[in-house]
């Protein structure tokens, strides 16, 4: 089994319930891990996941506001799917780097991982 991981994707977006939020924005980073299985080498492109497109969905779906990082994980999830359905397993966290909290220094994240 093979995985493909995206570490460390800075974004600036407008996701929360919070009306702030969705004016004044806030720093995200987006980790995705995708698991497939293959039976022969991987020598071209179109064996493996391209991690390219992969980045293209997540950047695309970083640009529609979403009130909850719980649904903005799981839409991530399964556009990756849809895009490339040889995934076995995809897990994908969002951290939002400084929300609107009185007094907390510190970040916030979810994971969602699902199976296919």
């Amino acid at each position: 089994m093979f995985t493909v991981n995206l570490h460390n994707l800075s974004f600036y977006a407008f996701h929360g319930v919070y009306d702030e939020e969705k004016i004044l924005g806030n720093h995200y980073e987006v980790n995705v891990v995708i698991s497939f299985e293959t039976k022969e080498p991987v020598i071209t492109l179109e064996q493996t996941i391209n991690y390219e497109k992969v980045y293209e969905i997540i950047r695309q779906r970083m640009l529609v506001p979403a009130d909850l990082l719980e649904t903005l994980a799981q839409e991530i999830a399964y556009a990756i799917y849809h895009f490339e359905n040889r995934c076995q397993s995809i897990s994908d966290s969002i951290e939002k780097k400084d929300p609107p909290i009185k007094n907390m220094q510190g970040s916030v994240s979810v994971i969602y991982k699902t199976a296919f």
